[in-house]
């Protein structure tokens, strides 16, 4: 069954922009989604509003953001006092939004507009979220096989219902949005959290942009640490596989012990040189070392929750008066 708006029919769409060295893209993105998104939901009979987040930018981010504040009274704005990462800043547009239902989208123009009013529609039909999944890249090779690796692992490891190709744009409606901020996890993958929801949810297929302005600011080290994240947090695959690693060392150790012990009864003949042993107690203590290593995530992302930092500060906020 469709939604029906809360007043006359119309129902209100959050734009969530999370916004990091975009210099330059800003004034190009608004101008699309305008064409392609904003006008349409107007003409709908529905309403919009746009909240932008900058994540602690260092260039002219901020002050393009404000030219944009100026040109549309849908506009508000949020600055974080440092760069706190991607989902953080969509946290913080999720809290401060009041549609009936949110989007992200990102500042690169690497995913097209349309795709706000085709997720749009499928919330309409009744569905708490809506994932855009990636049909396609127009990247290169190499882009393509790291990221199809880090989901086809997300998929394996820690979550059987991680789309092909992955996920960063989602819509959610206030029922899903409540949930998420009231879930209170530090150190998680935003997209992790939203397939723990297990609420309706339907996939818009798209084929992702090679990237024509600015550099990408998705380091390796912040996949490596998003891809982390996802595990320790979601995951009990590290520390079990650290078990299976260890099993399979005390079974090889018992059976080279019987072996050397069998070769001392039978044959007569004495274990010669420490080399076998040397190499097996330097195996273990690698072993011992990553099991360390895997233990130490857990408590220190246990740690981390209990401390109960704020997973962002808002430093500045522009908003048009109601």
């Amino acid at each position: 069954m469709g939604r029906v708006g809360k007043e006359y029919g119309m129902s209100k769409l959050s734009i969530i922009i999370p916004v990091y060295y975009n210099e330059g893209e800003l004034l190009p993105l608004y101008n699309d989604m305008k064409s392609k998104a904003l006008d349409v939901i107007l003409e709908q009979g529905d309403d919009y509003e746009i909240i932008m987040v900058d994540d602690g930018s260092e260039d002219n981010s901020w002050e393009e953001m404000k030219q944009l504040f100026d040109m549309d009274d849908r506009i508000t704005l949020f600055h974080l006092s440092r760069n706190f990462g991607e989902h953080p800043a969509i946290l913080c547009g999720l809290e401060h939004c009041s549609g009936d239902c949110a989007i992200n989208k990102a500042a690169d123009l690497q995913e097209p507009s349309g795709l706000i009013i085709d997720m749009f529609a499928k919330w309409k039909e009744g569905y708490n979220v809506v994932i855009a999944t990636r049909a396609g890249r127009e990247e290169g090779r190499v882009q393509k096989f790291f990221a199809n690796f880090y989901y086809e692992c997300a998929r394996k490891l820690a979550f059987p219902n991680m789309p092909d190709g992955g996920f960063n744009i989602e819509l959610l409606d206030r029922k899903a949005i409540n949930v998420l901020l009231s879930m209170d996890e530090t150190n998680a993958a935003i997209e992790g959290q939203i397939l723990s929801l297990g609420f309706r949810t339907a996939r818009v297929p798209y084929i992702r942009k090679a990237r024509e302005i600015g550099t990408s600011r998705w380091t390796l080290k912040k996949k490596i640490k998003c891809f982390m994240d996802m595990m320790f947090v979601n995951s009990g695959f590290p520390i079990n596989f650290v078990g299976y690693i260890g099993g399979a060392i005390s079974i090889l150790s018992v059976i080279m012990i019987l072996y050397f012990l069998i070769k001392w009864i039978v044959v007569g003949e004495s274990v010669e040189g420490w080399t076998s042993l040397f190499i097996l107690v330097l195996f273990s203590l690698g072993v011992t070392m990553v099991s360390l290593s895997v233990l130490g995530n857990y408590i220190w992302r246990g740690f981390e929750a209990v401390k109960r930092k704020p997973v962002f500060i808002v430093e500045d906020e522009i908003k048009h008066r109601d």
